[in-house]
């Protein structure tokens, strides 16, 4: 079966309108085949959404945002802030930005890339992400180093994972790479983990 990170789906397109109840607001998303989570709000996102502090200044980043709702959902938090969403699928970069449009939200920007490869050298105050588990643990391992690396000492990242998948192994590698790590959320099956980026120089 393809996966999602596929940079170019071979599913033939057929987009549909989804919506979903985040944050206490009610969200219209066109998403598409070729997609993760293209028929709904998966239950991962949904945890991830509820559990992420973001606040009114935040710059985030949001690492495989697919057609944008966890993305979305942080820049209408983040008002005074910025907010980059990044990922690899070419058919979800298209969608993300297709939805950022429809929001009419003016501080979000939409890149195609691997990673944080298109934000490098940037730094950000937040970065979330439902992380492609099934990728592996080398490319896991390898985004962490990266996602370190885009965040400002002090800074916060929001991952979610399936508990059946190995989500508390994946803690574990988190606060290894990125800094003091703790569970914020549970729930169907999922665990959110939020990590605090230690300072280099301390």
């Amino acid at each position: 079966m393809e996966h999602y990170s596929t940079r170019e789906p071979s599913a033939p397109s057929r987009r549909r309108e989804i919506q979903a109840r985040l944050r206490g607001k009610v969200w219209t998303f066109v998403t598409d085949r070729g997609v993760f989570a293209g028929a709904g709000i998966d239950p991962g996102t949904r945890a991830l959404i509820e559990a992420m502090r973001i606040e009114p200044t935040d710059h985030v980043l949001d690492v495989g945002c697919g057609y944008g709702p966890i993305g979305l959902v942080a820049a209408h938090l983040a008002t005074r802030g910025r907010v980059v969403l990044v990922d690899v699928n070419e058919r979800a970069v298209q969608l993300a930005a297709d939805n950022v449009r429809r929001q009419h939200l003016e501080n979000v920007e939409v890149y195609g890339g691997d990673g944080t490869q298109p934000v490098r050298g940037l730094i950000f105050d937040v970065v979330v992400t439902n992380p492609p588990i099934r990728a592996g643990k080398t490319t896991l391992r390898r985004l962490l180093r990266e996602i370190r690396d885009a965040l400002r000492p002090g800074g916060r990242l929001y991952l979610v994972a399936r508990t059946a998948q190995g989500a508390k192994t994946l803690a574990k590698d988190i606060g290894a790479a990125v800094g003091p790590v703790r569970e914020v959320a549970q729930a169907a099956g999922y665990r959110v983990y939020e990590a605090v980026r230690e300072d280099p120089e301390r």
